[in-house]
């Protein structure tokens, strides 16, 4: 059992940055790919950003392709999202996921465990 627990998220003005972090319980971290998801208010839940167990991949949705890095600690059990560039429309709940695949696994939500998520709010 993995459990991921998300932080960093707030309110900020639109061209701000923001750091997300995810810890992750369990000692078979560096076995997960890793990523994080989004959902704005009435809107479906999509995909952000990716990240192998090696570090090696990663992948980003288009829309925050150049502005969005994702990247991991391995020793520290922790994924994060730097998301710099935040426009209005990044508002949303975070959630952090974990699974045995590819980053391209994540990214069609083929994963095994999801965070409670943490609240991202860009003003205009």
């Amino acid at each position: 059992q993995v459990q991921l627990v998300e932080s960093g998220g707030g309110l900020v003005q639109a061209g701000d940055s923001l750091r997300l972090s995810c810890a992750a319980s369990g000692r078979t971290f560096n076995t997960y790919a890793m990523g994080w998801f989004r959902q704005a208010p009435g809107k479906e839940r999509e995909f952000v950003a990716a990240i192998s167990w090696s570090s090696y991949s990663t992948y980003y949705a288009v829309s925050v392709k150049g502005r969005f890095t994702i990247s991991r600690d391995n020793a520290k059990n922790t994924v994060y999202l730097q998301m710099n560039s935040l426009r209005p429309e990044d508002t949303a709940v975070y959630y952090c996921v974990s699974g045995y695949g590819s980053v391209l696994d994540v990214a069609r939500a083929t994963v095994d465990y999801w965070g409670k998520g943490t609240l991202v709010t860009v003003s205009s």
